[in-house]
């Protein structure tokens, strides 16, 4: 029997792509099913745009959530910090524990990753060599752009957050993203703004930092007028973002406790 074949759908362009190749190369003999991880602050019209993706596809889409965090990523936030310089907490507890409850051991699993982003898929699999990974996009040579084209020459509205400009689809108010990223969700979506703003006075956390000391940033001290999202790096919510958020956490305990024994032979 052949191996299961797991398509991860982000409601992004590209693993809506990348789903559709596979259903197209995929046979009737072989297990194909799509997952997705659903995250409550993802835009609404996202559910709007599943749904047309499972026409498109001519199949449903099992949506997976993580009901101990209510798959919000306010309620990870209020029992973790809110990010490193590495990754975030809330991919780790609503994608990945999530992926890891789903998947089985011999899957073989599908991600969007484009023809761009091959040094990130290389990545990827260096992280989680455990799993057998496939990206039909970057074998077929298919760009982001492309991707794009190729859902409106579908018939499918692209989501809002990319017709408003954003370079993805993850969710309103990312952590990961940077001081244009957040003077665009300040004007687009206030409430989100304002909202993460009172959260992090009162964590103590900032999803900011200034660029040249390392100094926290707190969103409602953030000039308007900073930052261009077009030069910022681009946002990884996935996987690999939580193998970062590992190695950083790693060494940052390495080096606390490289300090205590300092301190303790003196």
């Amino acid at each position: 029997m052949k191996n299961r074949i797991v398509c991860w759908f982000s409601c992004g362009a590209a693993s809506a792509v990348a789903t559709k190749m596979m259903i197209a190369k995929s046979n009737d003999n072989q297990e194909l099913v799509i997952a997705y991880c659903e995250v409550e602050e993802e835009h609404p019209d996202n559910k709007r745009f599943l749904k047309e993706c499972e026409i498109w596809f001519g199949q449903k889409i099992i949506i997976l959530r993580n009901e101990y965090y209510k798959g919000s990523i306010y309620n990870v936030f209020e029992s973790n910090y809110m990010r490193t310089p590495a990754g975030s907490p809330c991919t780790r507890a609503l994608k990945k524990q999530v992926r890891q409850k789903f998947q089985k051991i011999d899957d073989v699993h599908v991600f969007g990753y484009t023809a761009e982003e091959e040094n990130r898929l290389n990545n990827f699999i260096d992280a989680n060599n455990e799993i057998d990974v496939y990206s039909p996009l970057i074998d077929r040579c298919i760009s982001k752009e492309n991707c794009l084209s190729m859902i409106e020459n579908a018939g499918i509205e692209l989501p809002t957050m990319y017709k408003q400009g954003y370079p993805h689809n993850n969710c309103v108010g990312c952590v990961k993203g940077g001081m244009g990223y957040w003077n665009k969700i300040r004007v687009d979506y206030p409430e989100t703004f304002n909202r993460m703003a009172k959260l992090e006075r009162r964590k103590g956390y900032t999803v900011l930092k200034e660029p040249k000391t390392g100094k926290p940033l707190f969103l409602d001290d953030l000039d308007p007028n900073r930052g261009r999202m077009s030069e910022e790096p681009n946002i990884e919510c996935g996987i690999f973002c939580h193998a970062e958020e590992q190695i950083y956490n790693a060494v940052r305990l390495i080096k606390e406790r490289m300090g205590r024994y300092t301190i303790a032979a003196l």
